[in-house]
């Protein structure tokens, strides 16, 4: 199954490393023209964008935005409408992880787990879905976690953030539908990035336990179902949680 996204104009933000840019990159390999991003414009924004000009052939824009506002989501869609006159394809994956026990959670990082979670997908679903509706097509995929799903002690916040994204998710599928707009979303078990770098060996043994598949997941793993359900092969697919976890038991 060869996955075509010729032509198509993609958004994917928080870019620069991680599930972000293996999603960037596998859409670019695939035939679209990709706006990557990063919240601030450091140089790994830059050298994403080089590395993933050096294996693919289409155009990549990097935009450096703070989707976890209302002004940086709808800069970063205008950007990207200016620059190619179309959005088709937006995955909303810009996140933040920070742990704590309930009671020692400051408000600060709350704070900016919702906003860096949650307020970004729907601050980009509201900007691009504009857009995408006047061509009645486009389709969003946004990242939650198994923790959204199902929970895990010390992620409480981070669970309550990834949780509103299913929510969000569900909500928006059925309201766009008219519009021609599809919208689902993946649910990453452990995945092995900078994000989860933090592990512990014994963590992380302890982690493979509960993973019948018997490995940590790569970005890569997780950019394959983001690619497949942007494709048309998922034309009839939207509101959906798909997990990508290896049968994790959280």
């Amino acid at each position: 199954m060869q996955v075509d996204l010729s032509d198509r104009v993609a958004i994917v933000t928080g870019s620069s490393r991680g599930i972000g840019f293996a999603t960037a990159k596998r859409l670019a390999l695939a035939g679209a023209h990709v706006v990557i991003n990063s919240r601030q414009d450091d140089p790994r924004l830059a050298e994403a964008a080089e590395a993933i000009r050096a294996v693919a052939t289409t155009q990549i824009l990097p935009v450096a935005a703070d989707v976890g506002t209302a002004q940086g989501a709808a800069a970063l869609v205008k950007t990207a409408f200016e620059s190619f006159r179309r959005v088709d394809i937006l995955v909303n994956n810009a996140g933040l992880l920070k742990e704590a026990p309930i009671g020692m959670i400051g408000n600060d990082d709350i704070r900016a787990l919702i906003d860096a979670n949650l307020g970004s997908v729907l601050n980009m679903t509201q900007a691009v879905s504009r857009v995408m509706a006047r061509r009645k097509a486009g389709t969003i995929v946004n990242l939650t976690s198994i923790m959204g799903r199902r929970g895990r002690a010390g992620q409480f916040a981070y669970s309550a953030s990834k949780a509103g994204v299913i929510g969000a998710t569900l909500a928006a599928a059925k309201e766009l539908a008219k519009s021609g707009i599809r919208v689902n979303a993946v649910a990453p078990g452990y995945i092995e990035t900078s994000m989860t770098g933090h592990i512990t060996a014994d963590q992380k043994a302890a982690l493979l336990t509960s993973i019948p598949a018997g490995r940590a997941g790569t970005p890569e793993d997780v950019a394959a179902v983001v690619c497949f359900l942007v494709s048309d092969f998922a034309s009839y697919v939207t509101g959906q949680v798909l997990g990508v976890d290896g049968g994790m038991i959280a």
